[in-house]
């Protein structure tokens, strides 16, 4: 493997169709303002470098990216590549990482609008992220202690699971399709509307009117707060373990609550049964709601 290193580079395609090279300290910047870097090549690893230029890593097989920062800058950094491992860095310009496949993140600090765009198999941890559409029209994502702050997020996902998370994200989860989340904290209006068997485990789920038009909806041991018209028009089995504020019109299956301020029927077909169950001094005393 050849080694690149304490070099500035800021010319057109400055190492394109680069193969078998670690590049150390380097930087990608300067008044000529070159784009695509790193294109069309393989077996790229990059080390503690700075990239303040367009679109590095296009159509690119086999990247390991540690330690460095993509400011601003760098938009559209990883665009059509595949097998790529990013650790320890700041990707901070919009619309990174979108067409990509076997993505492995760990400790990573995402800045970045409509990020994550149609990537295949993607696992993270330990990172940070805040976006707008943040991972749309992905499948097969696996996130271990990710926090992230936005809006539209998950929107269109697929064949996903979640765990130990924290999400602090407006119309989270819209159309997502066999989706697991478990042991973490969802925030935020409106979420997972439209949604196809996604299940909710061990949540604590926060925001007006969640979890309506969805079918296949679980929710197991889940804490509900702030939530108001919750599950309108949806088939959904759920055990909530908190007072929610008011359900709506759930159209089928069994939703069993402490207690509900509000009970609201106001359309023929909802047929969901609202089961309150209060506890009485070790004793579960349950009253079918009509």
């Amino acid at each position: 493997m050849r080694t690149i290193q304490n070099k500035t580079f800021d010319e057109e395609r400055a190492l394109y169709g680069s193969m078998d090279i670690l590049v150390k300290d380097c930087s990608f910047d300067g008044p000529a303002d070159g784009e695509s870097a790193f294109k069309e090549c393989s077996n790229v690893q990059a080390e503690r470098c700075f990239f303040n230029l367009r679109y590095p890593f296009w159509h690119d097989h086999g990247l390991k990216i540690s330690n460095s920062e993509m400011t601003e800058l760098c938009r559209a950094a990883l665009w059509y590549s595949d097998h790529i491992e990013i650790t320890d860095t700041r990707l901070h310009g919009i619309k990174a990482l979108r067409e990509c496949s076997e993505v492995t993140m760990r400790g990573c600090d995402i800045v970045s609008p409509e990020f994550g765009w149609s990537v295949q198999d993607i696992e993270m941890e330990d990172c940070t992220a805040e976006s707008e559409y943040f991972m749309m029209r992905s499948s097969k994502l696996h996130f271990n202690n990710v926090r992230m702050k936005g809006k539209y997020s998950f929107q269109y996902i697929e064949d996903s699971v979640f765990e130990n998370c924290v999400f602090d994200t407006k119309d989270a989860f819209w159309h997502a399709k066999n989706i697991v989340i478990r042991n973490s904290v969802v925030k935020g209006e409106y979420l997972a509307w439209y949604c196809e068997n996604v299940t909710f485990e061990n949540c604590k789920i926060i925001g007006t009117q969640p979890l309506c038009y969805c079918k296949g909806l679980k929710l197991i041991n889940c804490e509900m707060i702030d939530t108001d018209l919750a599950f309108e028009r949806s088939d959904v089995q759920a055990t909530v373990t908190t007072p929610v504020l008011s359900i709506k019109n759930p159209i089928s299956g069994r939703i069993t609550v402490p207690a509900v301020g509000e009970i609201i029927r106001d359309i023929p077909n909802a047929n969901g049964e609202i089961v309150v169950a209060k506890q009485q001094k070790g004793k579960v005393k349950a009253c079918v709601c009509a």
